[in-house]
């Protein structure tokens, strides 16, 4: 999935600047319960509040790992319940499917098509046997707005924060 195709499913009405939260599963959401879990955050994301007006939000999983929200904070800043409100969501997802949806230290590669996940302690033994490489399209978990999401969210290692963090070959 490119940029565009991430601009055709994310709504065109949330502003560039909406923040956003990515969850990595710790396993495939087969695509059941893909469908289920896009249900309930549909529930979640239509009558999402905070300080008692409507948040402009949204809400979905991808590739069948990672569930995505968007707040468009133009109109109404979240406030700290709302966002206890999300993780609510996220928590209850992990109970219902039982995965792990909080784990910042696995970093998800796409080699060959195919999702693979790491630990972070992995991957600068992953890049010196060659099996990822500086191009390796990484998916970057750490984008905090819409506009990175489309545009920077699946990058190629050597452009992402964890490329100071490892030694890249040359």
């Amino acid at each position: 999935m490119n940029s565009a195709q991430l601009a055709g499913i994310v709504p065109q009405e949330l502003a560039d600047h909406s923040r956003v939260w990515i969850y990595q599963s710790s396993r495939p959401f087969s695509d059941r319960e893909a469908t289920e879990i896009n249900e309930q955050l549909y529930q979640f994301y239509t009558q999402w509040k905070s300080h008692g007006a409507d948040v402009k939000g949204w809400a979905r999983v991808f590739f069948n790992r990672y569930v995505v929200f968007i707040a468009d904070e133009t109109e109404v800043p979240l406030g700290g319940c709302s966002m206890d409100d999300a993780q609510r969501v996220v928590k209850s997802l992990e109970r219902q499917y039982q995965v792990t949806l909080f784990d910042r230290l696995t970093i998800t590669f796409l080699v060959n098509e195919k999702i693979e996940m790491l630990p972070l302690n992995q991957v600068q033994y992953a890049l010196d046997k060659g099996f990822i490489n500086k191009d390796t399209p990484m998916f970057n978990n750490l984008v905090a707005t819409k506009k990175d999401f489309l545009e920077l969210w699946i990058s190629p290692l050597h452009g992402t924060w964890l490329a100071s963090k490892v030694m890249l070959p040359a």
